[in-house]
């Protein structure tokens, strides 16, 4: 009986352990002592592997006021199932700033540092190694579009805001890293604004350093084999007192079904939108609902989910989890009727769909699950 107790106490232990946590981490990397924040959510039962999403803090910030005040993927991660990672910057010598990207002359490396925080959680949580994703703001978001490059075997897909990408002649002559060499058709979302005085995050770019938003995306796209031109959406000006309106760009139809998007924040400065600046999109909820779709082999049921397999009773609805508006493909008539019912089945809202652009608006419904209804179709829509 009293092994049997302790047994049970032990089970107990075991359960806290991998109950809610919030970890501050330090790993020994390259002759440095490293630090990085680790959140694990609740649902984590250590036998389902989870994914990892990396969020990176700006230039001379601190991951821990990122995480905070910025973009906080935890209350997401709780709910959609994925350990968040929030990493320190080393201090840069040459200027005692917080930096991803340390002045020339330097041998100082960080993806070599992200590679080492994901072979060690691998020795001790149960991960998803085809859902690793990356996002970060300004210079953070530099340092995804270099994950993206220089550790692309292991990044499934990535999000920057705010922050350029380092054009290759850039990244060979001053940082000796040679040219952006992905490997395998990747997801990229890119959160711009047009108005951005930061010379590294100038809508327009900085030649010869930095890229323009559209030298990015015709590189992501042209790499990824998506259409050429994007399909446009405008998204809901939902806030009008925030001087800015949101485009979203989505370059469909790449290889493995991948994706290029970009939210144009038109008017929008060096911000996070739904934290500072535009107001209209929440940067963190549109960047986890875009990469979750995606592992490392391309979009998840690519096969099943593709556009050119519908067929004409089919419909797909995008993104899902929503944030906003959720896009509907597939036949609908003009006076088609949607429902949205609550999950214990009562009537929310009903209307007709927008077949100007195919979408019904989510913005003002409160996060929950919902059952949405269309054609005698019921599909299960998530809410954020």
């Amino acid at each position: 009986m009293k092994r049997l107790f302790l047994f049970f106490i032990g089970f107990i232990s075991l359960t806290s352990i991998i109950s809610q946590q919030q970890i501050n981490r330090t790993l020994s990397h390259d002759g440095l002592t490293r630090n990085y924040i680790l959140y694990i959510p609740a649902i984590y039962d250590g036998i389902t592997p989870f994914p990892l999403m990396f969020n990176f803090h700006g230039g001379g910030g601190t991951s821990i006021d990122f995480m905070n005040y910025t973009n906080d993927m935890r209350p997401i991660a709780d709910t959609a199932g994925f350990i968040a990672i929030y990493p320190q910057a080393a201090v840069d010598p040459s200027d005692g700033s917080n930096a991803w990207l340390h002045k020339a002359p330097t041998n100082h490396n960080d993806v070599t540092f992200i590679e080492a925080i994901i072979d060690t959680l691998n020795n001790e949580f149960s991960i998803d190694n085809n859902r690793v994703y990356a996002c970060g703001y300004s210079e953070g978001g530099i340092f995804s579009y270099e994950l993206g490059c220089r550790l692309n075997n292991k990044i499934a897909g990535f999000a920057s805001v705010s922050g350029s990408m380092l054009t290759d002649s850039f990244r060979s002559s001053y940082y000796n890293l040679g040219i952006c060499s992905p490997s395998h058709p990747t997801a990229v979302m890119l959160i711009p604004g047009t108005s951005d005085s930061s010379p590294h995050s100038d809508y327009n770019g900085l030649a010869p350093y930095y890229m323009s938003a559209n030298d990015i995306t015709n590189y992501w796209s042209s790499y990824n084999n998506t259409n050429t031109n994007p399909t446009i959406y405008q998204v809901s000006n939902i806030n009008t007192n925030d001087g800015s309106t949101v485009e979203r760009r989505i370059w469909e139809n790449g290889d493995n079904c991948v994706t290029v998007e970009e939210l144009k924040v038109i008017g929008g400065g060096h911000d996070w939108p739904g934290s500072s600046g535009n107001m209209d999109i929440i940067a963190t909820n549109e960047i986890w609902n875009f990469v979750s779709k995606y592992d490392i082999n391309g979009l998840i049921n690519c096969a099943t989910n593709t556009h050119k397999e519908l067929t004409n009773n089919e419909l797909f609805f995008y993104p899902n989890p929503v944030s906003d508006k959720l896009f509907v493909e597939g036949k609908t008539n003009s006076n088609c009727i949607y429902y949205i019912f609550s999950k214990v089945g009562k009537l929310i809202r009903s209307g007709n769909l927008n077949n100007i652009e195919n979408s019904i608006d989510f913005s003002n419904l409160q996060s929950n699950l919902y059952i949405l209804k269309i054609n005698n179709k019921a599909t299960k829509i998530l809410k954020l």
